[in-house]
């Protein structure tokens, strides 16, 4: 059943937690993410195949390629984020999006709607990077 929101529609505390319009404006909001990574990548691709290194003078030809390199290795750390937003979908989908995956409490509106990836809630995250240092300083 497909669930119309009100332009400018925002979630808010107000209502029921993960109601089927703030599940909806969650999704829409994933998949326009997910359009416009899809998009940028694309024109990478157009614009590599076209300009492919046409400078003749190596010193423009190297600034080329370092920007090129720097341009892929941010499309490589978007496709990584497209499977972090392939997975929240499905979180959508199955009924588990917006509740933190370490303690099973609410992850806050204001958190999902400045990353709606986020799988914890900011304490949980908070706690978890400490842990990471921890062990990473070991």
């Amino acid at each position: 059943m497909a669930v119309e929101l009100l332009p400018g529609y925002r979630p808010s505390d107000d209502e029921p937690f993960m109601s089927a319009q703030q599940l909806e404006y969650f999704r829409r909001k994933l998949l326009s993410w997910k359009d416009d990574i899809l998009r940028e990548s694309k024109e990478t691709l157009q614009h590599l195949q076209e300009d492919s290194l046409k400078e003749p003078d190596v010193a423009d030809r190297a600034s080329s390629e370092t920007d090129w390199s720097v341009e892929l290795r941010t499309r490589d750390r978007q496709r990584k984020l497209i499977s972090k937003i392939d997975a929240a979908l499905e979180r959508i989908r199955i009924g588990e999006y917006g509740y933190c995956e370490v303690t099973g409490e609410h992850i806050s509106l204001e958190r999902l709607d400045a990353r709606p990836i986020a799988t914890m809630t900011l304490e949980a995250q908070e706690a978890h990077e400490r842990q990471e240092k921890v062990h990473r300083d070991d």
